[in-house]
């Protein structure tokens, strides 16, 4: 199957323009009519699904101030034979100017994908459609990605930096053929996109990045200060409220890099990051008009928790507590990994008897490994209800694990080790009636006593 990619180029002048509210913003759609785009997806073809959600994008940049929009369309003119393909074919549909949304959304209606796929020659020719460079110019090529014609889309693009205008590409692909996608490296950034709903809120995210150019990068720092640490959501608020503005699930991209995200740059944020424990950020404000740097301090490692011996059944789980503190952090299961904070923790194992373990290191990128014995299996059974409590020998002492509540049978899962059990029957009213006895758990074993 073809890829089918949205690809949007910000070309800007070689001189750098300070932002402005006055700046005039020129987007140009490209729009692939090629027979390609007549394949079937997702219940409809790629050409039905690629127009109704351009005509909506064109809709709602209506009314914007300081923006005007462009068409320009390829693979539209001339129908694509075994024997011929036009490379030329590609035309500016929609000049640049004031209030064309309309024609440009009749244009989109009825176009007709017929021919070959001259993505390079779009391009280069999509660089004269601008009246000049003083405005912000954004490129915005929605295609199945397959250039038809022998020209490279990546020398178009340094050709272009060459002329002083620099070109800078989101592609967004749907389908399930990866292997063209590296053909598009020399540009920039890539998105699979599996679905038309996803793709529509990529391309309304490409389109707003166009309107509002100011770019966010979150790093998230590890111990060495460089933005490592991923994969965690942050919750941005407008500052000093609980006014949630913007989710995002932290990435890592593909050049190994903090995603980039749009955000407004009229307003302050607290930008809190949940990892255990939740880091934050307060009162952070943007530069519009330009790529910003939110740096938070996250270095990060691992706790581990596992149990030697047979698997038990059952969950065991521990109670993640930093350091000297109450609040608990987190409730993780063994057998499991966690991330967190790098620093010094409390655990309080509940097993029966309860296991604490004092003082446990979290470091940059470790793993600190946490084992306890298996439990072993306690089972009782008498002719009639008992009522008593088991206790855990040692250090010479007896300590308190738990009761038995009134019941002929049960069991308990307790960790290896000297036990008695205080029990009397339920129905006796006498002190004399109490019985004691002594018993060895092992890890993975099973002890029955009848009482």
């Amino acid at each position: 199957m073809k890829r089918f990619l949205l690809i949007a180029f910000l070309l800007f002048g070689a001189a750098q323009m300070s932002y402005s509210q006055k700046n005039l913003t020129r987007i140009l759609f490209i729009f692939d009519a090629s027979n390609s785009m007549n394949g079937k997806w997702q219940g409809s073809t790629r050409i039905e699904i690629a127009k109704r959600l351009l005509a909506s994008a064109v809709d709602s940049l209506r009314g914007f101030p300081n923006l005007e929009i462009g068409l320009r369309i390829y693979g539209h003119q001339s129908p694509v034979t075994s024997t011929y393909q036009d490379c030329n074919d590609t035309k500016l549909e929609v000049p640049f100017g004031p209030d064309n949304h309309d024609l440009a959304k009749a244009t989109i209606k009825n176009v007709k994908a017929k021919g070959t796929t001259p993505i390079a020659l779009s391009l280069e020719a999509a660089a004269g459609d601008f009246p000049n460079k003083d405005s912000r110019n954004v490129i915005i090529l929605i295609t199945d990605g397959v250039e038809a014609c022998g020209k490279d889309p990546c020398k178009i693009a340094m050709a272009l930096r060459a002329k002083g205008i620099n070109v800078k590409p989101f592609v967004i692909g749907l389908g399930i053929d990866l292997a063209y996608i590296h053909h598009f490296d020399c540009i920039g950034e890539f998105h699979d996109v599996q679905n038309e709903i996803s793709f529509k809120n990529v391309l309304n995210l490409v389109i707003e990045e166009a309107v509002n150019n100011t770019t966010v990068e979150i790093d998230l720092l590890d111990t060495q200060k460089q933005p490592k640490e991923t994969e965690v959501t942050v919750f941005c608020y407008r500052a000093g409220t609980q006014d949630l503005k913007y989710t995002f699930f932290h990435t890592i991209n593909r050049h190994g890099n903090p995603d980039t995200l749009t955000m407004d740059p009229v307003l302050k944020y607290d930008v809190f990051v949940n990892t255990i424990p939740p880091v934050e950020k307060k009162n952070v404000a943007l530069s519009p008009g330009i790529h910003n740097h939110i740096k938070i301090d996250a270095p990060q490692g691992y706790i581990q928790l596992h149990a030697i011996g047979e698997k038990p059944n059952f969950s065991i789980k521990a109670i993640v507590r930093q350091k000297d503190k109450m609040q608990t952090l987190n409730v993780q299961e063994f057998f499991t990994m966690e991330k967190y904070i790098t620093g010094t923790y409390d655990l309080e194992i509940l097993t029966l008897p309860r296991i604490y373990m004092d003082d446990v290191k979290v470091e940059q990128s470790t793993t600190n490994f946490i084992e306890i014995k298996s439990p072993g299996r306690f089972n009782y059974e008498c002719v009639k209800p008992v009522i008593g409590q088991i206790f855990v020998l040692r250090n010479g002492k007896q300590e308190w694990v738990c009761n038995i509540n009134k019941s002929m049978s049960g069991y308990f899962n307790l960790q290896p080790g000297d036990y008695k059990i205080v029990y009397r029957q339920a129905h006796f009213q006498e002190t004399i009636y109490t019985t004691e006895k002594t018993f060895t758990i092992f890890s993975g074993g099973t002890k029955s006593l009848k009482l």
